[in-house]
């Protein structure tokens, strides 16, 4: 055997000692790190889907109806008390005594506006709050059942849209596409509708 035959031969073999080994670190790598198991959940669409937010939604504008009506009463009544007023000499005794039922009667419209405006907010807030626990506790007892390993919220951006939520919507809207992701959505909200719902604020 010829020393350039011998030296082909010790070419050609490192070369297959080299692939082999590169092919099995890839597989050894492959083996190490597996493809995580990935859910996406868009909590609007369960809030929107919601029986029970569906009801929480339908007592609110029953309290803001019979609200409305205690606001609209008393601006009956000080309509009357400034018609009454406008009947009686200005200085008089009389005068100033219906001038005081008046603006404390207008005093007390202002109050209750102020008062049902911050009652509201506060209870949108804490129903939302509860609401939003009560997905995440669901979210998580479904990940752990189905084998998931991450759990993405995933919410489509509604167009058109003014440009303020435009630029919410950006800096928030971080999964640009799901393809292969299990979604979560429908079940979460059947889950949601099926456990029992905490009593809604009495309003007034």
């Amino acid at each position: 055997m010829s020393s350039k035959t011998a030296i082909t031969g010790i070419l050609v073999g490192a070369m297959a000692l080299f692939m082999t080994l590169g092919y099995g670190r890839a597989q050894s790598q492959t083996t190490a790190a597996p493809t995580a198991k990935i859910g996406i959940v868009s909590v609007r669409t369960v809030f929107n889907s919601s029986k029970r937010h569906a009801q929480y939604r339908a007592q609110a504008l029953k309290r803001q109806s019979q609200a409305r009506t205690q606001v609209d009463d008393l601006t009956k009544e000080i309509e009357a008390e400034e018609a009454e007023l406008k009947t009686l000499k200005q200085g008089t005794a009389d005068y100033m005594k219906q001038l005081q039922v008046m603006l404390e009667k207008r005093s007390k419209l202002d109050s209750l506006q102020e008062y049902l405006k911050q009652q509201r907010a506060f209870e949108d807030k804490k129903w939302m709050e509860d609401l939003y626990q009560e997905v995440l506790r669901i979210v998580n007892v479904v990940a752990k059942e189905k084998g998931l390993d991450i759990v993405l919220e995933r919410t489509e951006p509604e167009f058109p849209i003014s440009s303020d939520e435009l630029m919410l919507t950006l800096s928030t809207h971080k999964v640009l596409y799901a393809g292969g992701c299990v979604d979560l959505t429908g079940e979460v909200a059947a889950r949601l509708d099926a456990t029992e719902a905490p009593k809604a604020p009495s309003g007034q």
